[in-house]
């Protein structure tokens, strides 16, 4: 019988290492970018948007009002910076309205 060894990892750990291991990292990054800006923006903003991705550290958002789109564009480096610190990574360096 072999001896079982009694090294214990935390489910988050492995998590993370079969993420790495299994090249899912880009695809966790973008839910986040999408759970994030529901949670950053709310639910007024969230109404009105109908996409969110991540292409090349831009940010690409796609909104049905365009007053929204027009208020939203005046804070476009605060957004990338709350989102940065939300997501616990720097992955967006520009935000895109469209």
């Amino acid at each position: 019988m072999s001896k079982r060894e009694n090294d214990s990892f935390s489910i988050e750990d492995l998590m993370q290492l079969f993420i790495k291991e299994n090249n899912l990292t880009k695809g966790m990054q973008k839910i986040k970018i999408e759970e994030s800006w529901t949670k950053m923006m709310g639910p007024g903003v969230a109404n009105h948007t109908t996409s969110v991705k991540l292409q090349n550290k831009t940010l690409v958002v796609q909104l049905t009002s365009s007053v929204l789109r027009e208020e939203l564009s005046y804070g476009k480096d605060k957004i990338a910076k709350m989102l940065n610190e939300e997501i616990g990574e720097d992955v967006i360096s520009k935000v895109m309205l469209v």
